[in-house]
């Protein structure tokens, strides 16, 4: 076999394949890689200096569930004026718990007067055959119990405050009684 060298001049000899050579073979790919990947630069990096820590996350209250009760979020509680005796403030604020150990309610007493008249907003989860909602109402306090209207869906509301900080609840729809402990969750 004659080979083409640089000036003209042919060298004779015999050439025998090499591993490069070789059409099935990854060896050549292999080395082709290697010599890529040699051949790359890396960017250029300077140093950083003192990084900055992140800042904390602020943990996002956990969406409630589809069959959670749930206020509306433009519900605002009115504080009670400093004529409202102590024992009528303390109905003030948002309470939360569940009737019957299962199912959700929030009662937001939203203002209460110098004669233990209220406002109110309760929301419940599902409860037995009624889809979650939200009513307002209005009631009374006497002692140390709150009774409110029928609300517009037909419940019944009563919640009496055996200590500060909690309330019992009984809640009366179409023939059905539900009972609760519910715990002030906010002012």
């Amino acid at each position: 076999m004659n080979i083409p060298v640089l000036g003209g001049i042919q060298a004779r000899g015999r050439v025998r394949p090499g591993p490069l050579a070789r059409s099935n073979s990854l060896l050549p790919m292999f080395w082709i890689a290697i010599a890529l990947a040699a051949c790359q630069s890396t960017p250029d990096t300077q140093p950083v200096a003192d990084p900055q820590p992140a800042p904390a996350a602020i943990a996002a209250p956990a969406p409630a569930s589809s069959n959670s009760a749930v206020l509306d979020q433009t519900v605002a509680i009115v504080p009670p004026g400093k004529g409202v005796p102590a024992r009528y403030a303390a109905f003030s604020g948002i309470w939360a718990g569940q009737l019957n150990g299962m199912y959700d309610g929030k009662l937001a007493v939203l203002t209460v007067s110098s004669g233990g008249q209220v406002t109110v907003s309760y929301a419940w989860g599902d409860l037995a055959d009624n889809k979650p909602g939200v009513a307002d109402g209005s009631g009374r306090i006497s002692g140390n119990t709150l009774k409110l209207g029928r609300l517009p869906n037909g419940a019944d509301i009563t919640a009496t405050m055996p200590s500060p900080g909690t309330l019992d609840v009984t809640y009366a729809l179409a023939g059905q009684t539900y009972t609760g402990s519910f715990v002030r969750v906010s002012q």
